[in-house]
């Protein structure tokens, strides 16, 4: 699943990184001790770090789809900015409630400054990300900008909401979780691939297939994190060994497993529905065995490229696109479907 992060990510990165810690500034001292942490960017304690703030896939996106209406990109940094601040808004509040020690290769922000004060950066984060897109954007754009980026957030809540529901049944359906996860992963990069055509103003039907074609990254985005969830290297992901599964979270290839049923299933259920729940490291690795027996793993994979291909299909509409900007767009998709974090 390895694969070389594509140039136009890493050229987003560049261009968003120093406008994104720019934006982090503004934030209370408090807040913004927490915020750089979680970034990368500093220690505890506030001091530099030579760490960055992840792939800036998202942003990405956004600087890609304002080009696909073939226009400087510059007006949709601010955009770019906004959806990276809700992205890491949902993390800090993600790693709280999955109760995640890890990420990025060290410790959550709330194992260090505690779960009142990750959550409260992470709701800084949020506002900070509306008023950025807000005065960011040309009076004619900003309220579709702006209502772009909310609904997408109010989407991401509501599959959020459905993934702790999930903790609590034993009968979630395969259809369900889809619906989740279009939602938890799938809104926020629906909004990432399209915002920054609307920030650009352009036409109702670019905007439209980015949109789809961002719908389709999602879910194919949260398969992939899923199945690494599984079978990642702890070394290359950040986080624990089997950690999805040591909390018997309902993620894609684990639904579709248990409802496969198959004796492997069977034998699967008994295991993640045990009332003394056991998380040793042999019942671990049996439980991630019996997931790719019944089925799970193989069918996430193939559910992950088939989401990318209608990703790139929703490309073929755009005609008027630069050739450059589909290409790019194209080795995005591919990159979501081959990256091992």
């Amino acid at each position: 699943m390895t694969a070389i992060v594509p140039a136009e990510v890493n050229a987003a990165r560049d261009v968003i990184e120093p406008a994104l810690r720019r934006t982090v500034d503004e934030l209370t001292p408090a807040m913004r001790t927490i915020a750089r942490y979680h970034f990368g960017w500093a220690d505890e304690h506030g001091n530099d770090t030579p760490g960055n703030s992840g792939k800036a896939l998202r942003p990405a996106l956004t600087l890609l789809s304002a080009r696909a209406a073939g226009v400087d990109a510059t007006p949709a940094v601010p955009a770019a900015v906004a959806v990276e601040l809700v992205h890491n808004f949902s993390l800090l509040h993600d790693d709280v409630m999955d109760g995640d020690a890890e990420r990025r290769h060290r410790r959550t922000a709330w194992k260090v400054f505690g779960i009142p004060a990750a959550i409260l950066a992470g709701d800084a984060l949020l506002t900070l990300a509306v008023e950025t897109a807000r005065r960011g954007s040309e009076i004619t754009v900003s309220g579709e900008v702006v209502g772009c980026l909310n609904a997408a957030v109010q989407d991401l809540i509501t599959g959020q909401s459905s993934d702790m529901e999930f903790e609590r049944r034993q009968d979630v359906t395969v259809d369900e979780c889809v619906a989740m996860a279009a939602g938890k992963t799938g809104a926020l990069m629906r909004c990432a691939a399209s915002i920054g055509a609307l920030a650009v103003g352009a036409p109702e039907q670019t905007v439209r297939l980015l949109a789809e074609f961002g719908d389709h990254l999602g879910l194919a985005f949260q398969l992939v994190d899923d199945l690494l969830g599984i079978c990642g290297s702890p070394s290359v992901t950040g986080k624990a060994r089997l950690a999805d599964l040591r909390c018997r979270k309902k993620s894609l290839p684990v639904v579709a497993a248990l409802n496969s049923a198959t004796p492997a299933a069977r034998r699967l259920r008994e295991l993640y529905f045990r009332p003394d729940a056991v998380d040793d490291e042999q019942t671990l690795a049996r439980m991630a065995e019996l997931v790719e027996e019944a089925g799970g793993l193989r069918w996430a994979s193939d559910e992950a490229d088939t989401h990318v291909r209608k990703a790139q299909n929703c490309l073929d509409g755009l005609t008027c696109a630069p050739t450059g900007v589909i290409e790019a767009l194209r080795a995005t998709a591919l990159f979501v479907t081959r990256r091992d974090r």
